[in-house]
């Protein structure tokens, strides 16, 4: 599936690549709009759909993605509630020993993400995996989503890569589209961003169900 010989650099998504999914799915389906359904008494199914039509309406979006831009939009704050429930925060199978193989093979790792600084905290202190990367990067530093070509620009900015010796892992597909049309050369999706959800439609991309699956990570033939 992967020539690691040919890769230098490895851009890693975080939440639904490292982190299960369904820490976020369950936070913004459920736990937000129950504690916004009690903040307000509204009736907790009002409360769903009226959260739900909202963050549909700017899925993809750099406010979709900011926890200061929904605290503000609705009232509450998002980022203490996410450390109500901190705990439920998981990896997904293999990613330490994935990350370590990286590290071990002399990658270049860099975390791009499209989390709120805040989201980004809050899950590395809750899994130690900061150490582990040569840089991490939330695209909140220049305000474009992953979803917009040029955001890979300013990643590059921060981060010079090799496009052609460059590995993107995500769950988005509409991300892995904008870093196609990039011109990053490799790009793998995952099946199953979150553990208790369906196997999701990869489309034409490659894709893992775990890390296992690219494992053992090979290093360069040339200098990185």
């Amino acid at each position: 599936m992967l020539d690691w010989t040919q890769i230098d650099t490895v851009l890693l998504d975080m939440d639904g690549t490292l982190l299960d999914l369904n820490f976020d799915n369950y936070f913004w389906l459920e736990y937000l709009p129950l504690r916004y359904a009690e903040k307000y008494k509204l009736d907790p199914d009002e409360a769903k759909r009226s959260i739900n039509k909202k963050t549909r309406a700017l899925e993809g979006t750099l406010e979709w993605y900011s926890t200061t831009y929904w605290s503000e939009a609705l009232g509450i704050d998002v980022v203490a509630l996410k450390h109500e429930v901190r705990h439920l925060v998981t990896e997904l199978p293999f990613c330490h020993e994935f990350l370590d193989d990286l590290k071990a093979a002399e990658k270049d790792i860099v975390m791009v993400t499209n989390a709120h600084h805040d989201s980004l905290n809050l899950k590395m202190d809750k899994t130690g995996l900061a150490h582990k990367f040569d840089k991490l990067i939330t695209v909140h530093e220049f305000s474009l989503p992953k979803e917009n070509i040029a955001c890979w620009d300013e990643v590059h900015k921060r981060h010079p890569f090799d496009r052609t010796r460059t590995l993107l892992v995500d769950d988005n597909l509409n991300v892995l589209k904008s870093a196609e049309q990039y011109g990053i050369a490799n790009l793998l999706a995952i099946y199953k961003p979150d553990s208790k959800a369906p196997v999701q439609d990869v489309e034409h991309f490659q894709a893992i169900h775990g890390f296992d699956e690219i494992l053992p990570v090979k290093k360069s033939d040339t200098p990185s």
